[in-house]
């Protein structure tokens, strides 16, 4: 019998992530690992329909703002008039597909340039585990604030389709305690 042929593996290309979306008064950062594909092709956070992130943060806030249907940019600037900005643990990497257990050689986003952009920080709320795995070197690059205590970090459920384990209402319950004063 004849073993098949290896067929040596196509490195997948490079991805680059989303800029921070963050203001001088941004006081929460929800800290992602990396955009999903959807996410990547429209240049949006959270951009697939199943993602329960902006029903969450609209949950939380029903008083807001926000705009009717999914207008990306005015959901934008309502969270961050909340104070609340988004980013990835991740600047490249490469993935086939969307998983976080895809990510592959991947490069940690420059934490301290943050600090220069958004000063009044308080919390990184990190979206799920691949993003939390990450919250030790976060805190190493962010030292002197976290050392502080002025800077603190928090695990969160991730918000994406493909965390069912958690229902909307835990997750929303769970995220509740970070986000709100």
């Amino acid at each position: 019998m004849t073993r098949p042929a290896l067929v040596p593996s196509i490195a997948s290309a490079r991805l680059q992530g989303l800029p921070p979306l963050t203001a001088p008064h941004t006081r929460v950062l929800v800290l992602g690992s990396f955009p999903s594909v959807k996410s990547l092709q429209q240049q949006q956070y959270y951009a697939h329909p199943q993602n329960h992130f902006w029903r969450i943060v609209q949950a939380l806030w029903p008083q807001a703002p926000w705009p009717e249907g999914p207008d990306y940019e005015r959901r934008c600037a309502c969270l961050l008039a909340l104070g609340v900005g988004l980013w990835d643990v991740y600047a490249t990497c490469e993935r086939e597909g969307s998983l976080d257990s895809a990510i592959l050689h991947a490069q940690l986003n420059d934490f301290p340039s943050l600090l220069q952009h958004s000063p009044h920080l308080r919390a990184i709320a990190h979206n799920g585990g691949e993003s939390f795995r990450h919250a030790p070197a976060v805190e190493k690059s962010l030292a002197p604030a976290v050392g502080a205590g002025r800077i603190t970090l928090h695990r969160l459920p991730s918000t994406s389709p493909a965390n069912a384990a958690w229902t909307f209402e835990q997750k929303l319950t769970a995220w509740r305690v970070v986000l709100t004063p």
